[in-house]
C-alpha cells in the first residue's frame, strides 16, 4: 500500500467520497453526510487529504483533516477535524484506516494543531472501535450533526 496526498476534488477522492456517502445513506437511512466541505479546506498547511492505493494503483482508503477554531458549532482553537475516513469493503481488516489516521495525526501535529476531533455516528461501531483503540475519548458534541442523538464526538490531544 502507498498513501498519497491528493486534492479533495481529485477523481479518486470523488469516487471514494461517493462510496462512503452511499454507505452513510444505507446505515442511517438518509442522504449521507451533508456537512458542507470545500476542497480548499484540505489544502496544506490548513488541512490535508490522503488516499491509500493498493498494489494495482486502485484507491482503497481515504481520510482528511481540516483546521477549525473556536466557533458557534463547538470547535476549539487549534482543532484539526478528521473527515471522510473510509476504507472500501474488500480492503477492510488490513490496518489501512489506522495507517491513514496516524498519517493525518502526524501532519496535523506538524501543522501546529493541538487536538484532533471527529464526529461519527452510533451506526458505525467499527469506526468508534478504531478511534477508541487509537486514544480518542468522547467529548462535547460539535459540528454539523451536534444536535443529533445518533452523533458521537471524540477528541485526542496532539501535543
Amino acid at each position: 500500500m502507498i498513501i498519497q496526498t491528493r486534492p479533495f476534488d481529485h477523481p479518486d477522492a470523488r469516487k471514494l467520497n461517493d462510496m462512503v456517502q452511499l454507505e452513510y445513506a444505507e446505515r442511517y437511512g438518509d442522504e449521507g453526510d451533508l456537512t458542507p466541505l470545500d476542497p480548499s479546506m484540505f489544502r496544506p498547511p490548513r488541512g490535508l487529504y490522503l488516499i491509500a492505493y493498493d498494489e494495482h494503483e486502485r484507491p482503497v482508503a481515504t481520510g482528511g483533516w481540516r483546521s477549525q477554531e473556536r466557533n458557534e458549532e463547538g470547535y476549539a482553537d487549534g482543532d484539526a477535524e478528521l473527515k471522510r475516513m473510509y476504507v472500501i469493503p474488500e480492503a477492510r481488516g488490513l490496518g489501512l484506516a489506522r495507517r491513514v489516521l496516524a498519517a493525518l495525526e502526524d501532519d496535523a501535529r506538524a501543522a501546529g494543531r493541538t487536538r484532533m476531533v471527529l464526529e461519527t455516528g452510533d451506526a458505525q461501531p467499527e469506526a468508534i472501535a478504531l478511534y477508541v483503540s487509537s486514544g480518542y475519548a468522547p467529548c462535547a458534541k460539535f459540528g454539523y450533526y451536534r444536535e443529533y442523538e445518533s452523533s458521537r464526538c471524540f477528541a485526542k490531544p496532539l501535543k
